[in-house]
């Protein structure tokens, strides 16, 4: 079932672009950080527009800009990150339908299949998601080098994954003549 905010592409204008402006309220918010898996979410605004492209397609051109708060994952303490992107959906009446059981990401990840519906709160559930830092850390934090390996086996570090990184270090020796 559409959101409220969905808008039927049979209703849309296809000369005039349709503006959007979300601003979800206190509870709004809090069901969007909960669904997401975020510890808090503040000033969420999504605004733009959906226009026709060609006879057939449509794209939505919009701002996200939020605050989220998340956990550290290193100390778990709060952290607040301001978000303000950018955010593109191209609706296409003639998507192709992916083929066999290994399918390829397309070239342009904006690209959407045309539906009946076209829903800005959907589309900014997504881009928040997306735009949300994967591993939030507080300032100063540093995780460190795990390392890891079985007994006796000499383990594999950071630095052994760097292999220019050791080039300066020959270079600095056959320099000094050592």
């Amino acid at each position: 079932m559409p959101h409220k905010t969905a808008l039927l592409v049979v209703n849309l204008d296809g000369n005039t672009p349709t503006p959007f402006d979300l601003r979800p309220d206190a509870a709004q918010r809090d069901a969007l950080a909960r669904e997401l898996g975020l510890s808090g979410l503040r000033k969420l605004r999504f605004s733009g527009e959906i226009k026709a492209q060609g006879s057939r397609d449509w794209v939505l051109l919009g701002r996200l800009g939020a605050t989220v708060i998340q956990p550290c994952v290193a100390t778990l303490e709060p952290v607040t990150t301001r978000i303000d992107t950018d955010v593109r959906r191209t609706y296409l009446a003639d998507l192709p339908e992916p083929e066999g059981e290994e399918v390829e990401m397309p070239e342009d990840e904006t690209q959407e299949r045309l539906g009946s519906h076209i829903d800005p709160h959907t589309v900014m559930a997504e881009a928040l998601a997306l735009a949300a830092p994967l591993y939030p850390r507080a300032k100063g934090v540093d995780l460190g080098e795990a390392v890891f390996a079985e007994p006796g086996v000499e383990p594999l570090r950071d630095r052994d994954l760097k292999p220019f990184a050791g080039l300066a270090e020959l270079r600095d020796a056959l320099k000094n003549g050592t």
